[in-house]
Formats: C-alpha cells, sequence, structure tokens
C-alpha cells in the first residue's frame, strides 16, 4: 500500500459512504489522518449516501464511474475506502478504476505493521495481516508467485497457484500463533509474579493519540514515544509509578489506543497485549477533550472495552489537553464525576504538555488504590468528588 521511501508519495482519493449508520465522517477527517500516517497524500474526497452497499462495487456503477474520473483529473495513484470492502468489491472496483483499492482495515493494519517494535507487536500485527490476506490472495499475496515445481513435487502443475499460496499462508499463520502463545505464556508469568507481590495496577487506555503516552511520562518521567499522530504506542510499556500521598508504588502501563471500527482481527490478534487491561485493577481512560468528537471516541472505548472482556475495570477518566479549550470550554472545577453506562466514575481534568491537573490526578489515584477490595465487579462514586 505505501510506497517506500526512494519513491514518490502515492496519491490518494478517500471514498466514504454514508449508509444512515451514527458518527459517519462527513470530512472523512479521520481517514485523512490514518492516510498521512501511513504515508499517502490525499489529494481528493468524496461522498455519498446509500441506503446499502452495491453488493458488486459498494458504491454503485455510476458513483464507480464518478471516482474513477476523478483519479484522472486528481492523479491519484491509489483508491482509499473508510469502510470495509469484501474481496469481491474491492476487486470489482479495481477492475473498473483500473487502480489499486483498499479499504480502512488493511490501512490500520499497514499503519500497525510500521510501528510495531516488539517481537510481540510484529507477531500480532503478522497474525492480523495473514488473516486478513487469505481471503485476497490474488492480488494481495503477489510475492508468493512462483514457478510450479516438475514431477514428484508436492503442488506440481496440476495444482493451481492460489491452492499453493493457500497453503502456504495457512502455514504461516499456523506458526504464528504458536509463536504467540508462547509469548502470551511469557506474559501471564510476569502477571503472576506481580499478583504475588500484591502490585496495584494500572492500565492507560483510550483513543488514538488521546494523549495517553505522554500522560504516562509525565507521570513516571519516562520517555516512551509520543507524538501528535495516530498510534504512535502499539506496544505495552509497563513502570512503577510512586504515589507519595499512598506511600506505596502501582504498576502503570501504556497500552495501545483504540479507533473506530478497529478490525475485529486485530482486537483478536492483539489479545495479549489488551489482555494487560482486562486484568488490571484500574483502567484511566484518557480523552481527548479538546476533539469535538470525544463523546462518541469515548462510547468507542468503551465498546472496545466491552469486547475485550475489560468493561467491569473500575475506570479514572481523565480529560485531556484542556491546554487546547477555549477559556469558556475550562471546566470551573479540576476534579468531579462522569456517567458512564449508568455508573458514576470520578473524572480529572488536566494537560499532560503542560501538568495542569496532575497533582489532582496522582491525588484520585492514591485516594483510590488505598480503598478496600470493591464487593461489586465496578467501583462507584454516587456523589462527586470535591
Amino acid at each position: 500500500m505505501t510506497a517506500p521511501a526512494d519513491r514518490p508519495v502515492a496519491a490518494t482519493i478517500l471514498v466514504g459512504v454514508d449508509l444512515g449508520l451514527p458518527h459517519f465522517d462527513a470530512e472523512l477527517e479521520e481517514l485523512g489522518l490514518l492516510a498521512q500516517t501511513a504515508g499517502l497524500e490525499p489529494v481528493a474526497r468524496m461522498t455519498c449516501k446509500r441506503k446499502a452497499p452495491d453488493a458488486a462495487l459498494f458504491v454503485g456503477s455510476g458513483k464507480a464511474d464518478e471516482i474513477k474520473a476523478l483519479a484522472e483529473e486528481t492523479g491519484a495513484s491509489e483508491i482509499l475506502f473508510d469502510q470495509s470492502l469484501s474481496p469481491a468489491q474491492q476487486r470489482n472496483l479495481e477492475r473498473h478504476t483500473g487502480l489499486p483499492v483498499n479499504d480502512r482495515t488493511l490501512l490500520i493494519l499497514e499503519i500497525f505493521a510500521q510501528r510495531a517494535r516488539s517481537h510481540e507487536g510484529k507477531l500480532q500485527v503478522e497474525l492480523a495481516r495473514l488473516r486478513y490476506l487469505s481471503t485476497r490472495l490474488v492480488r494481495r499475496w503477489s510475492h508468493l508467485e512462483r514457478q510450479t515445481g516438475g514431477a514428484g513435487v508436492r503442488g506440481g502443475p496440476g495444482e493451481k497457484q492460489i491452492e499453493l499460496d493457500r497453503r502456504m499462508i495457512d502455514d504461516s499463520i499456523k506458526r504464528t500463533r504458536e509463536r504467540l502463545v508462547k509469548v502470551k505464556k511469557q506474559r501471564q508469568t510476569q502477571r503472576r509474579q506481580r499478583e504475588r507481590r500484591e502490585t496495584f495496577n494500572i492500565s492507560l487506555v483510550g483513543y488514538t493519540n488521546a494523549g495517553k503516552s505522554t500522560l504516562f511520562n509525565a507521570l513516571v518521567k519516562a520517555r516512551a514515544y509520543a507524538a501528535d499522530q495516530l498510534f504512535a504506542t502499539l506496544d505495552t510499556t509497563t513502570r512503577q509509578l510512586y504515589l507519595a500521598e499512598a506511600s506505596r508504588s502501582v504498576s502503570l502501563s501504556d497500552t495501545v489506543g483504540f479507533i473506530r471500527d478497529l478490525p475485529h482481527g486485530l482486537i483478536d490478534a492483539f489479545q495479549a497485549t489488551l489482555q494487560e487491561a482486562a486484568d488490571a485493577d484500574l483502567l484511566i481512560h484518557v480523552v481527548d477533550a479538546a476533539n469535538p468528537h470525544h463523546p462518541e471516541q469515548l462510547e468507542e472505548v468503551q465498546r472496545v472495552l466491552h469486547e475485550i472482556g475489560a468493561g467491569d475495570v473500575p475506570q479514572l477518566l481523565v480529560f485531556n489537553k484542556t491546554d487546547m479549550l477555549l477559556p469558556e470550554q475550562l471546566p470551573q472545577r479540576t476534579v468531579d464525576t462522569f456517567e458512564i453506562e449508568g455508573v458514576q466514575v470520578p473524572r480529572v481534568f488536566a494537560s499532560s504538555r503542560t501538568g495542569a491537573g496532575l497533582p489532582e490526578l496522582r491525588g484520585e489515584l492514591a485516594r483510590i488504590v488505598a480503598m478496600p477490595a470493591p464487593q461489586e465487579s465496578q467501583i462507584a462514586f454516587p456523589e462527586p468528588v470535591a
């Protein structure tokens, strides 16, 4: 999808289809950011409305003609859809437009492949990509093309290339799964060691680019990679955080950010990493308070947390990036409560960049850590925190 460093960046047309679902990104802002993160250059955007996707071309033949004409006009070399395409729709669109057509799922997979650094992260991305590519062998697995063997060689002239490719990719999926099982066992051993030490485990979660890594660095004085871009962090980083107010240390983990329509293959593949959130004693849910879409982003994070089995873990909300709010948008109090799915949870307004609100955040963490173990699965805070 992405061009190598020595080649020009791919000029890309962004396409979004409004199917009447909530939170449709009419400006394709997030898709544009994802494209830029992957090294693509959006040169045009097109949206349309449909009651349901066209079975053959997703957008219908008329709109496909418009996309083709727009590509010729702008000199685009690739087309990128904000929705997931079926293999058949993808192939038909490529034949119709004469250009490579990709979707949001592959785009996110490509970004993850670029950013993964740890052995586990690379394995997880590879498994998700293999699963995706297995349904698109005709074009996506082109590097497996080779001459068929001669007489007596398994997979000889009588076997179709597609069958050879499928066998190879199935074998790769099996090997990658086996390697991930070993990594998962290692993580479980590490977690058991922390449990024996009675460590209080806290995980940072939130929508991508909400400022989790910047907050992590500010709290533990670490140097985890942080940047104003989507998916800056893919690999879990864990450090000890000393809370002077509670006279004890806790374990703080920075995890991968969530995003709308995160490919299910990635959720499955990253189960070992996301398990840090499911096994945590407390989640610090970081929200970009300056983003006008933060209510929808908060809701999406809650959905993914339930999907990975972390929906019942107690939460502390941090409305981050208050330094980017207008004066009239600033809260009257640094600490209050916020309702999530019928439960009042503590909320702290803060700026990871300037440090505003961080003393109050540490105080809230100390207060929660000092609380006796809850009888229910969720810690409730029925009264506003003073």
